[in-house]
């Protein structure tokens, strides 16, 4: 059984200016150092840093994303539910993690012949909100919570997906264990993060873009002074495919694979709870 879930994200702390408007400050967010994003990238301060700096962001997240990636983005996130295997419980319940702005989850609702519910859960609330709409509430469900804490009992999900969201997980094992203690037996759970691709040439244009264009585009679009930076930064300290894959394992996983795509700038990872 799925525990009651909360409706409406709880309200976080905004930074709002002194006439009590609301409106966020985003001369703080554009102070946002380099210096910021590498320590977190690093792992320092890293859960206060991701949760402000994709609050700040929220508002332009969408477009970045899609704009930023050249769209190329859907088609990898259609690919991850494709693995998801969802089709074998077409009517239960799936997490949706480090949601965002609900992408994920609004595109699993979509599918034909699915009839379950999708929690979508990220501890940066302002994120949900704009995500708010994209599909219908009943079928869709944002929850403010922690990818180390989820407000879900034991063995309650169907399967889980995450999406450019595992790698910003302060304790990147814990969150796996976490995941493995919601997921019902035989449940899947998707991993889509961005890679660092294996061919040398790919690499060159590949980091070029990542460490020149996209932070200035960025920051420009976004006006955040480092989440852009932060972004390559996190890649650049994640682990490998493998070293991915073997941690899945360690948290209790099984049948673990992995493939790339685009020629290695994410992949998707598949383990399956025994």
């Amino acid at each position: 059984m799925v525990p009651p879930i909360v409706e409406t994200p709880p309200p976080v702390e905004d930074r709002a200016s002194p006439d009590g408007s609301g409106r966020r400050d985003a001369a703080a967010a554009a102070t946002a150092t380099a210096a910021d994003a590498a320590a977190a990238a690093a792992g320092h301060g890293k859960h206060a840093y991701v949760q402000r700096m994709f609050s700040d962001i929220a508002p332009r997240y969408d477009l970045l994303n899609h704009v930023l990636s050249l769209n190329i983005d859907r088609a990898w996130r259609r690919r991850a539910l494709r693995a998801l295997a969802w089709d074998r419980v077409p009517g239960g319940h799936y997490l949706d993690l480090c949601a965002g702005t609900l992408d994920v989850g609004a595109m699993l609702v979509r599918q034909a012949g699915f009839t379950g519910r999708v929690i979508g859960a990220d501890f940066a609330v302002p994120m949900l909100r704009y995500g708010k709409g994209k599909a219908p509430a009943d079928r869709l469900t944002p929850v403010g919570a922690d990818a180390l804490a989820l407000p879900l009992a034991d063995g309650s999900m169907d399967g889980a997906i995450v999406a450019f969201g595992i790698r910003n997980v302060a304790d990147l094992d814990a969150g796996l264990r976490e995941v493995r203690r919601v997921l019902t037996r035989g449940a899947r759970f998707v991993i889509l993060e961005f890679s660092t691709p294996p061919s040398r040439l790919v690499r060159l244009g590949y980091h070029a873009y990542f460490h020149h264009v996209l932070p200035a585009v960025g920051r420009l679009v976004s006006g955040h002074g480092s989440a852009y930076t932060y972004l390559p930064m996190s890649v650049a300290h994640f682990p490998t495919e493998q070293v991915l894959a073997d941690r899945l394992t360690a948290a209790g996983f099984r049948d673990v694979t992995w493939q790339r795509v685009s020629f290695g700038v994410a992949a998707i990872h598949v383990g399956v709870v025994p």
